[in-house]
């Protein structure tokens, strides 16, 4: 691992965690919760948004003015909207999506949820999406916070992913298998 990878790993959850002390303190956690969720959704379904975050040629103030407009926007709680900005004035706001990512882990964690994903080939009804969570809920012995996406190259089937557990029930994946037992044979 390259020093850059960690000191951007390290630097992450350093913010994250001044991020998550800050809001429980004002107790003003769910909010910002809420808040850095959408913000994460801004950057993960906006190209143009998530490449101004990692343009390192953006000047502070233009990045200062775009982060005031999402802001109110999104009518953000003015501790997030200051932590927006402090990432901007030290620097450190192309970590931003590492920062808030690393803030949602923390905040499960503290609840004692465990993260999965979900992927599956045809899309799931809330219903189906509830059942599965409830299922790996007792088999973990753990509340799940499941992250859901539909992903119609897996042909059928379902890919859970728990931790380091992963489970691969997908068609995509036997195919795979059988190729490679036929490339052995």
């Amino acid at each position: 691992m390259s020093k850059n990878t960690e000191f951007s790993i390290t630097s992450a959850e350093r913010y994250s965690l001044a991020l998550f002390e800050l809001s429980e303190e004002t107790k003003l956690l769910s909010q910002i919760e809420k808040d850095v969720t959408s913000m994460l959704n801004l950057i993960h379904q906006s190209n143009d948004f998530s490449n101004l975050v990692k343009d390192p040629t953006i000047k502070q103030d233009d990045l200062l003015n775009v982060i005031n407009t999402i802001t109110e926007t999104y009518k953000f709680d003015k501790l997030f909207k200051n932590f927006l900005s402090f990432l901007i004035k030290k620097r450190r706001f192309f970590f931003v999506e590492h920062i808030l990512e690393s803030f949602i882990e923390t905040c499960s964690r503290k609840r004692g949820e465990l993260r999965a994903e979900l992927k599956s080939a045809k899309n799931l009804s809330s219903d189906e999406i509830s059942q599965i969570t409830e299922v790996l809920s007792k088999n973990f012995n753990s509340k799940i916070k499941l992250n859901f996406k539909h992903d119609e190259s897996l042909i059928g089937g379902l890919v859970v992913q728990v931790g380091s557990t992963m489970v691969d029930t997908s068609i995509k994946n036997k195919l795979r298998q059988i190729e490679n037992t036929m490339i052995e044979a």
